[in-house]
């Protein structure tokens, strides 16, 4: 993937932009491994050769509309999404990332894009107000009231307003449900109102209510506020697909489909495939992946020549200084210590111990 050479465009009306992403001819190779079946023999000296995780992929995704990435396991979703995300170095990949038609800047797309990752990565003894709103300090411009604000409407929009003094919990610890936990991973990713969300499984792990709940809080995001929302997908159900705008079908790297729901049908019935009842589309097309022609665009994807100037450099400044960062940090790192107290003083003893035992290894030259 070639370095970024401009940056995103900005709309310059005092409205939030809104950003169309798109892939040329992407490709990515995994790294070479060792053959264990053979460990010990001179052939364990020699690499595989690397595998293509993605191979050609060209595929768009549009503001306002809810696209998803879908595929069997090991198609390539994730792995996409990470590039889309710059989370994968821009060296191991070739082709190209577009927005609005412009090489992507990484450094300045993650400072107005979110990426939600499958894991959650919360902190159990924090409240879901808390969590929030330490999310909003770190990447806010603004006063502690004006964050306090934004995070009580946010709480509103993902239906928290319940839970909202409830600790996130894990494990048997009784806190929030799977549904709740999904929710504010993606208000903390959503606090600084990023135009382009990226959410990797969001309805993993979830019963069929919660998942609709979900992906239907994504789809009435998109279309109220304009934003390019991304997500993979596994297996969903008939109401989940209905909400979908578009869908990219992935399978062994390639695309196989990329547009509506629709067309996927026809494609299929086209292709002579009868879908049984009571089987979606979606699922059916996954099954027969192997009979589906590769999805190549048929005329290379317009460059629109763009007027507007694009931002300097302190466009997207830092919301805090290193010594602000410092401070919310180590707030929320006492606040959960102290409501961990067995731990605490757990760490605290097995500290004192350690010293006093390695401590004892000098007691013979202290003497002398």
């Amino acid at each position: 993937m070639e370095l970024p050479v401009k940056s995103p465009v900005v709309a310059g009306n005092g409205r939030k932009a809104s950003y169309k992403i798109e892939t040329k001819n992407l490709a990515y190779k995994s790294s070479n491994l060792y053959d264990e079946s053979k460990w010990g023999s001179l052939q364990n000296y020699f690499k595989k050769p690397p595998k293509f995780i993605l191979n050609d992929v060209t595929c768009e995704a549009h503001p306002g509309v809810l696209t998803a990435i879908a595929g069997p396991s090991g198609a390539g979703k994730t792995t996409l999404l990470d590039i889309l995300a710059g989370n994968i170095s821009s060296g191991q990949v070739s082709g190209h990332v577009l927005i609005n038609n412009l090489p992507i800047d990484t450094k300045r797309f993650r400072r107005l894009a979110g990426y939600v990752t499958q894991d959650d990565a919360l902190f159990p003894s924090l409240t879901v107000e808390e969590t929030l709103m330490y999310s909003a300090f770190l990447r806010l411009r603004c006063g502690r009231k004006e964050a306090v604000d934004r995070v009580k409407i946010l709480i509103n929009e993902l239906g928290l307003d319940r839970v909202s003094s409830s600790r996130i919990g894990e494990g048997s610890n009784h806190g929030i449900s799977g549904g709740e936990r999904r929710r504010v991973s993606i208000g903390v990713e959503l606090v600084h109102d990023p135009s382009v969300i990226l959410i990797d499984e969001p309805t993993s792990g979830l019963d069929s209510n919660s998942a609709f709940g979900v992906v239907s809080l994504l789809k009435s995001m998109a279309i109220s506020r304009d934003k390019t929302i991304v997500l993979t997908i596994h297996q969903p159900g008939f109401r989940i697909l209905e909400l979908l705008d578009r869908l990219i079908l992935l399978s062994n790297g390639f695309v196989l489909h990329n547009g509506s729901l629709k067309s996927l049908e026809h494609r299929l019935k086209v292709s002579g495939h009868f879908i049984p009842p009571r089987v979606n589309v979606l699922e059916f097309a996954i099954d027969v992946a192997t009979t589906l022609i590769i999805d190549t665009p048929k005329t290379p994807i317009e460059r629109v020549k763009n007027h507007e100037k694009p931002e300097k450099d302190g466009e997207f400044p830092y919301p805090n200084s290193h010594l602000e960062e410092i401070t919310i940090l180590s707030e929320r790192f006492f606040k959960n210590i102290f409501r961990t107290k067995q731990l605490f003083l757990t760490r605290i003893i097995q500290a004192v111990l350690s010293g006093l035992i390695l401590g004892t290894i000098f007691v013979k030259y202290v003497n002398e």
